[in-house]
């Protein structure tokens, strides 16, 4: 016997059995494809139910186009800063709230084309027969599809189901404005012509054929009038991104489930960006032309006005006369007038600009200081400058809501228009001197002028006049035609370098593989978590390894599953490995009963942890093969709370160990024998009260030493030793004790109890007998136990092997009966 000062339970407790847990995760392999069907099931619905999202793209590159009629006195186009800044502004207009809005309404994305599939509605936008015009002032329905349907070529019905709406949401895109019609809960249907307006109270609109429709007639199709917010929201989202090798190339990409739809888009934002940046660039000509238009119209009076004056002064008059003596006086006023009205105007410009930038906070729309001939480049930089702040804080307005980034804006205005006010200073004092000298010459010239005759005076001076409107209308009618030919020739800064085209592919999603990749892991995980978490809470015993593990107790042997109805198998089936398995016990027991040199009859006792670990079973067939071996073997059913050994051999519980033990009957009249050979059997009889001490009693010990006289083994099929104390007043008489355990229902826990049992001495001569061992890896491992286990096709030729039938082949069998 081992000394059980050597037991120690905690050591190998507290490390987890991975083998034993992967022979688990085998066992369970049903589990695996249970799992992996369902989750690929799943994943098939979820592919099949999403739309496919397909993604397209378009590039463009931003130039710095400089205009060849360039001069220094037609700098009119406006500064962007530079390429690196132009590309920054681009980015951000192509995903601003207001640009994005623009070419929503230019397409008219606010109107959804559908068509109803098996699990959603497509979106058939660039394939439908038809278009859809709307009136924009009038309320639409939003968000509710309105069915089309063709019934000839020239008629549809239009069909709207509102019977679980009773107000319905209108929707005037002119504003973008709601009202609320409150006439629902009904189908509507009406038959309209094509290109018929459409006036009802929630739908006003007029459907058109496209060029190229054929083939429509019969078919169903879906409008729907969608949030023009929301739309807009949608395609802020598309992705400008600037190539890292070319800092002047912006790539676009835009995602959704209408290729048709993309393209268009992306080649229309790109134009719309292209125009508005176009008319930002030429925002210098534009207002400057629209400066000189309004100057030349009043000059065109004042000239009028003039000659009619000079013709009726000349009016009888000798003009040959007049003009003789004067022509060089003439033209060095009408130079030095000319020369003073260019000074009057640039101080008159300069004055307006102080005062322009001094109660104004925008300066986006200030005519070029050309125009009034100022070639300050001091001037002209920092009023180009603060148009090009002005300009792109305005258009960051609506796609920027950050007070910080305005406010350094504003701070950088500020600087550039205090150093513009004193390039202003300075240029006025130099110009103010410049008109000086001028108003000098002239008073000269004019003293000369008194000297003539009164006439010529008077001739001269209205002259004079004339020419100086004149001149200085021809110079503004040069400067407007120098400002048209640079609004002309200017190009976009902004070129395609591929425009978006659907080519075929561009599918996004949904990810089908991944979906199945993802099936794929998670019909995996699932189980093994399940398991895990089985495997965790598991208090069983389900190996012999766990026996091992809790017990330094030994092993005398592993019992396989019962094959047959009743307890009776090995009887019953000799050269099963079940029967096989009892023999090898029944040598270990020969073995240990030699090694104790234990004379005479032998008593084996069998008790377990709790009532249903096979104890009856085990002890039946023990007794059955010494039987066999024809030892003279008697079963004493010692269980007197719950006696049930006598079932088996179709004998009565009338009479038995409780009989004997009150003096009721004699030994010979409890025996009983059975139809298995040199096998007798004593039932345990009526239920006492009193157990416990029926067991203690001289009756008790009398019955064993007279069964020692008479058989070779005697078995005591005993009750649990974990549920009550009976079976220790009975291990004194034995020379050995099986203690029972079954895979899978002892609990671990059990195996503490006859720890200290035989550690304290109450249980002696002690075997562990792991019972119901199924040759599978559901309860961890174990294989090679017991005989008959193991020795695979060799085996065969000396046992009768039963094969458990498989689902599969029952399936087959069921197939053929067919």
């Amino acid at each position: 016997m081992l000394d059980i000062k050597d037991f120690n339970f905690s050591e190998s407790q507290n490390s987890f059995d991975f083998k034993g847990f992967f022979l688990k995760l085998l066992s369970y392999w049903k589990w695996f494809i249970l799992s992996f069907i369902v989750t690929f099931l799943i994943a098939y619905n979820v592919n099949v139910r999403k739309q496919k999202i397909y993604g397209l793209d378009a590039s463009i590159v931003v130039k710095d186009e400089n205009n060849s009629f360039f001069t220094s006195n037609t700098s009119l186009v406006f500064n962007w800063g530079g390429v690196s800044e132009k590309v920054q502004t681009i980015v951000t207009t192509l995903k601003s709230r207001s640009h994005n809005e623009i070419v929503v309404d230019k397409l008219g994305y606010y109107i959804s084309y559908l068509k109803k599939g098996k699990y959603y509605f497509e979106d058939v936008y660039g394939k439908t027969p038809f278009y859809v015009k709307i009136d924009k002032n009038k309320g639409q329905i939003i968000g509710v599809p309105i069915q089309i349907k063709f019934i000839t070529n020239d008629k549809f019905d239009l069909i709207v189901d509102l019977t679980d709406r009773e107000n319905v949401s209108l929707v005037h895109y002119v504003d973008n404005s709601r009202t609320t019609f409150s006439e629902g809960g009904k189908i509507i249907k009406k038959t309209f012509s094509i290109n018929d307006k459409v006036k009802l109270p929630f739908i006003n609109m007029s459907l058109h054929l496209m060029p190229d429709a054929q083939s429509y007639v019969g078919k169903e199709y879906y409008i729907r009038f969608e949030d023009f917010n929301a739309v807009v929201a949608s395609y802020k989202g598309i992705d400008v991104g600037i190539n890292s090798k070319a800092q002047s190339v912006i790539s676009l990409e835009l995602q959704g489930a209408n290729k048709n739809r993309l393209v268009e888009y992306l080649n229309t934002t790109v134009d719309v960006l292209k125009k508005n940046q176009l008319e930002i660039k030429n925002k210098f000509a534009t207002n400057t032309i629209n400066f000189i238009d309004s100057t030349l119209a009043v000059m065109e009076e004042r000239i009028k006005d003039t000659e009619n004056e000079l013709n009726d002064f000349r009016k009888g008059k000798n003009v040959f006369e007049l003009e003789s003596g004067g022509e060089k006086l003439t033209q060095k006023l009408t130079d030095l007038d000319f020369e003073k009205d260019n000074i009057d105007r640039k101080i008159k410009y300069l004055n307006h600009l102080k005062s322009y930038l001094q109660k104004n906070s925008d300066f986006s729309n200030l005519p070029a200081p050309s125009v009034a001939g100022i070639e300050d480049p001091n001037i002209l930089s920092n009023i180009s400058k603060l148009i090009q702040l002005s300009t792109k804080r305005d258009e960051l307005s609506y796609a920027v809501k950050s007070d910080k980034y305005f406010t350094e804006f504003d701070v950088e205005m500020e600087a550039v228009k205090k150093v513009l006010l004193e390039n202003i200073e300075s240029a006025k004092e130099a110009i103010l001197i410049d008109q000086r000298m001028v108003n000098t010459n002239i008073a000269k010239a004019e003293g000369q002028v008194n000297l003539l005759p009164q006439q010529k005076q008077e001739h001269l001076k209205i002259t004079r006049k004339y020419n100086l409107i004149d001149n200085i209308y021809s110079v503004f009618l040069q400067r407007r035609q120098e400002a048209l030919i640079v609004k002309a020739s200017n190009v976009s800064d902004i070129e395609f370098i591929d425009s978006a085209k659907d080519v075929g592919g561009g599918l996004k999603g949904p990810k089908t593989s991944i979906n199945y990749i993802l099936a794929s892991l998670m019909g995996f995980l699932i189980p093994i978590v399940f398991i895990f978490i089985i495997f965790l809470l598991d208090n069983n015993v389900n190996n012999t390894e766990d026996i091992s593990k809790l017990t330094k107790i030994p092993l005398i042997g592993v019992i396989g599953k019962k094959n047959t109805d009743n307890n009776l198998s090995v009887f019953e089936k000799p050269k099963s490995p079940l029967a096989e398995s009892f023999r090898s016990i029944r040598s270990s027991l020969q073995f240990l009963y030699k090694k104790q040199k234990t004379e005479g009859a032998k008593i084996l006792m069998l008790t377990s942890s709790v009532s249903g670990e096979g104890k009856t079973f085990c002890s039946i067939n023990l007794a059955t093969v010494f039987a066999l071996s024809e030892k003279k073997t008697v079963i004493v059913g010692l269980d007197l709370r719950k006696p049930k050994i006598f079932g088996d051999f179709n004998i009565d519980n009338v009479r038995g160990v409780v009989n004997y033990l009150i003096g009721q009957k004699t030994l010979d009249e409890v025996l009983q024998s059975t139809h298995v050979p040199f096998l007798d059997v004593i039932s345990s009889g009526p239920i006492p009260p009193n157990p416990a001490e029926l067991l203690m009693s001289d009756a008790m010990a009398e019955m064993i030493e007279e069964l020692k006289t008479r058989y070779d083994y005697i078995i005591l099929d005993t009750p649990p030793v974990g549920l009550v104390a009976d079976a220790l007043e009975l291990a004194h008489f034995c020379d050995a004790t099986l203690y029972v355990t079954r895979q899978g229902y002892t609990k671990k826990g059990m195996l503490n109890v006859v720890n200290e049992r035989h550690k304290r001495g109450e249980l002696h001569n002690i075997s562990i007998l792991f019972n119901g061992f199924q040759n599978k890896a559901k309860y961890g491992y174990g294989y090679g136990y017991g005989y008959g286990y193991g020795y695979g096709a060799y085996g065969e030729a000396y046992m009768e092997v039963t094969r458990e039938e498989t689902w599969w082949r029952k399936i087959m069998k069921i197939w053929k009966r067919k």
